[in-house]
């Protein structure tokens, strides 16, 4: 389906999980800005499913005042309009009987009060350890099944699985009760506008795809850089970790839509065939690999602008002793035609210097001949820098002669700032992607292959930093760039991290 005839049909969203922060702080203003663009169609519910005990009453003013603390200056029209199309029925997740009735019920109640024929899309903002049992009984009850033209989806919040083994029983359990199609595995990550224009820049300009490969590249750089802690979630990341939280999902995805071949057409599995393809591609990782070309970090105690932080090891939740990574960098290298020879370095961590995500294409540098009877030392290399946070963006960078009877040469940059050109757009990330879902479009969702390929290439490092535990940790200091094992990765290599966000 072409992106000018995607409409969004009659349908009800059904959020499990709806008194938690990811659905007050994310999915409501996510719809409240969908509705106001005028993407949601007129025929809409949402039905709040949650484990507390409550009223549709009680629960529409909960929301109501959750989208005046979230939304900036609210529509009055609009709220009402979501105040009457909201409801809430709550429960054990266990209780096949009482609560899936009680859903069965009100969904019943809700199309026909709102003429919305029984097409729902489910959202899982719960534990992972749920997204199957409650899938099931979902489908066991008569609410899963797609029959006479209605559909039924299932959004399924991160982490989706822990390792290789637990994604693949959670993709083999959920397969059993629905159909890869109905799956819809979300990553907020791709939501975001420059995530998604990174297939128009490359592929809609004739300028760029023909250098976008080994004979001209150098090497790639992708950096998720958080400057916050763990904050309240101690206990999650402590059995998580910086690799399993973000390197297999967010960096993953960022690394395959940079490298990826031109798809055929831009349906979703054309666009994710090639992605599969990208992950097949990057050599697997032996144990002697992960000691060279990977690297974990663990923050300590200091300050940030003026106020004592305290070291990872002391945060609400976490284990005194831990020896979970808050920092983590890893050497790929993908072994296929385009990019053999090129590494992609991508490293994310917590309680660096600034929060930013940026995508670095480094090119080669030019041929110096010409320039051997100059004053020229050394030529500026050009570099593309995509700008996924916080600022969205695209940054090429290249040199030009400097003023003056001599032949020197500066750096110059050229800005395309989302911002400028097209205004500002209140966004959460999750907008297109539940519009997406609305619309059957899985483009930006993973499918179950990408997913245990995923893990695949994790899996290596992460069994080796559980034999072996890190000696150092903490090993970098709260506002540095991680650990010096990291700018050892690369100046190895003869590089270096690119830390600034020009």
């Amino acid at each position: 389906m072409s992106e000018t005839s995607k409409q969004a049909e009659s349908c009800v969203m059904i959020i499990f999980g709806a008194t938690g922060d990811l659905t007050k702080r994310k999915l409501f203003p996510a719809l409240y800005n969908l509705a106001k663009d005028g993407f949601l169609p007129a025929n809409f519910a949402v039905v709040g499913v949650g484990r507390q005990e409550m009223e549709t009453p009680d629960f529409r003013q909960k929301i109501v005042g959750d989208f005046k603390e979230f939304i900036e200056t609210p529509d009055k029209n609009l709220l009402k309009w979501f105040e009457e199309r909201t409801y809430y029925t709550g429960g054990d997740f266990d209780d096949d009987k009482k609560l899936f009735k009680d859903l069965k019920e009100l969904l019943a109640e809700v199309c026909e009060t709102h003429q919305i024929p029984e097409n729902f899309f489910y959202y899982l903002a719960t534990p992972p350890q749920l997204f199957s049992n409650v899938a099931g009984k979902i489908y066991k009850n008569g609410l899963g099944k797609e029959e006479n033209g209605i559909w039924r989806r299932f959004i399924f919040e991160k982490p989706f699985g822990h390792d290789l083994e637990s994604a693949k029983k959670l993709n083999t359990e959920l397969l059993k009760i629905l159909k890869e199609n109905q799956i819809y595995r979300i990553d907020h990550y791709l939501g975001k506008e420059t995530v998604q224009n990174i297939l128009v820049f490359r592929f809609g300009n004739s300028i760029f795809e023909p250098i976008w490969n080994r004979n001209f590249v150098d090497h790639v750089q992708i950096t998720v850089a958080e400057k916050l802690g763990v904050e309240m979630r101690g206990g999650y990341y402590d059995t998580a970790g910086a690799l399993r939280d973000m390197i297999p999902n967010h960096i993953f995805q960022l690394v395959t839509l940079t490298a990826m071949e031109p798809p055929v057409s831009f349906e979703a599995d054309a666009v994710r065939d090639e992605q599969a393809k990208i992950l097949s591609a990057i050599q697997p990782f032996t144990p002697e690999d992960v000691l060279q070309n990977a690297v974990r970090g663990q923050y300590g105690d200091g300050e940030m602008g003026k106020k004592k932080i305290p070291a990872y090891r002391s945060e609400q939740s976490v284990n005194p002793q831990s020896n979970t990574e808050t920092f983590a960098a890893m050497k790929l290298s993908i072994d296929n035609w385009r990019w053999a020879g090129v590494p992609f370095y991508v490293r994310t961590g917590k309680r660096l210097p600034e929060k930013h995500s940026t995508i670095v294409v480094q090119f080669k540098q030019a041929p110096f001949v010409l320039f051997r009877n100059t004053s020229i030392e050394r030529l500026t290399t050009n570099r593309i820098v995509i700008h996924i946070q916080p600022d969205e963006g695209i940054t090429l960078h290249f040199g030009a002669k400097t003023p003056g009877p001599i032949v020197n040469m500066g750096a110059v940059d050229m800005d395309f700032n989302y911002v400028d050109h097209f205004g500002e757009h209140i966004s959460t990330g999750y907008e297109r992607l539940l519009f997406d879902c609305m619309t059957g479009d899985a483009t930006l969702f993973q499918r179950a292959d990408m997913v245990e390929a995923s893990w695949q290439i994790v899996s290596p490092v992460l069994d080796v930093w559980s034999a072996i535990p890190a000696r150092a940790f903490p090993n970098y200091a709260i506002g540095t760039w991680g650990p010096n094992d990291a700018d050892e990765l690369l100046e190895k290599d003869g590089r270096k991290w690119k830390n600034t966000i020009d």
